[in-house]
C-alpha cells in the first residue's frame, strides 16, 4: 500500500496522458442549459483556469467532475480512462479531489483531525495517532506551509491558514486531480499570495489542477492554460503566459472591444 503522505507520487499516469478529459458534457435543469457540449483537458502539472461570467457553467461542470452532479451527456475519462461519477466518494476514489468554498472543516478539531476526517488510519479500533500526525506534517511541509503546528485547533486558525487546511486534505489519498472552487475569495493579499503559493506546489507535487476563480489577476499568476466558459460552452483557451487581461474580458462577456482594466473583476 502507498504511504499516504507520498503525494508527489499520486499521479500514475505519463505527462501525456491526460488527468483529466471532458468530453461533449452537457447538463440541462429543466428549460436552462447549464453546459452544451463542453470539452475540458487538464495534464499533470498543470493548472487550468476555468473562468467564466455569472451562470457560465463553472460550478456545474466542477459539481458534475467532482461526482455531486451527473452529466446527461458527454464522456469523462480520468487518467485516459472512461470514468461514471455517481458520487462524490466515487469522484475520490478515482483520484478526484475537490475544495468547495465552504471549507468543511470542524473549527473544534484540529488540523491533523480535520485533515483525516473520516478516512483515520486505524489498527483495529484505535486510531493511529502518530502515523496521521507524521503524514500530516509532511503535506504541510509539502505545501510549504505556515500553520505552526499539526495539532493547532481549526478554530485558531485564520482564514488563510483554514483555506491551508482545506488544500492539504485533498493531498490525503492517492489524488490526481485537485478542484479548487474560488480558493482566494475573501483573503487579504498576504494569505492570497499564501494559497496561490500552495497551488503552485500542487503543480510541483505533478497533479492536475482545475483552478475557479473571479480574480483575473490570481488566474494570470498561477495558471497554465485559461478556459472560458459562456452561455455554458466553451468561448476561448489562452495561454495564461501571454494572454491580456482585455482579451479574456472580451471572451467572458462577449465584447469584441474591452476597455482596459487594472484589478480583478468579480465573474461569478
Amino acid at each position: 500500500m502507498r504511504d499516504e503522505g507520498q503525494v508527489g507520487e499520486a499521479v500514475g499516469v505519463g505527462r501525456r496522458t491526460p488527468v483529466l478529459s471532458v468530453q461533449q458534457v452537457s447538463k440541462r435543469f429543466g428549460a436552462v442549459e447549464a453546459l452544451v457540449g463542453v470539452d475540458l483537458v487538464v495534464h499533470p502539472h498543470e493548472v487550468v483556469a476555468l473562468v467564466g461570467d455569472n451562470g457560465a457553467g463553472k460550478s456545474t461542470l466542477a459539481k458534475i467532475i467532482s461526482g455531486v452532479l451527473q452529466p446527461d451527456a458527454g464522456l469523462l475519462e480520468i487518467g485516459g480512462e472512461p470514468v461514471a461519477l455517481p458520487s462524490p466518494s466515487d469522484a475520490h476514489q478515482a483520484g478526484v479531489a475537490t475544495v468547495f468554498q465552504d471549507y468543511a472543516l470542524c473549527e473544534n478539531l484540529d488540523v491533523t483531525a480535520n485533515l483525516f476526517l473520516g478516512r483515520e488510519l486505524r489498527e483495529r479500533t484505535l486510531m493511529r495517532e502518530g502515523e496521521m500526525e507524521r503524514v500530516a506534517r509532511r503535506i504541510l511541509h509539502d505545501l510549504s506551509s505556515r500553520i505552526p503546528a499539526v495539532r493547532t485547533p481549526v478554530s485558531h486558525l485564520s482564514a488563510g491558514q483554514r483555506q491551508t487546511v482545506a488544500i492539504a486534505r485533498t493531498l490525503i489519498g492517492s489524488p490526481r486531480l485537485v478542484v479548487l472552487d474560488e480558493p482566494t475569495a475573501a483573503l487579504s493579499v498576504a494569505h492570497t499570495a499564501e494559497i496561490l503559493t500552495h497551488i503552485e506546489r500542487l503543480r510541483e507535487l505533478g497533479l492536475g489542477v482545475v483552478l475557479i476563480s473571479h480574480n483575473l489577476n490570481d488566474v494570470r499568476a498561477v495558471s497554465d492554460r485559461i478556459e472560458v466558459l459562456r452561455h455554458g460552452r466553451n468561448n476561448g483557451s489562452f495561454d495564461a503566459r501571454h494572454v491580456s487581461q482585455e482579451e479574456l474580458l472580451a471572451a467572458i462577456t462577449g465584447a469584441t472591444q474591452v476597455a482596459p482594466v487594472t484589478t480583478s473583476v468579480g465573474l461569478r
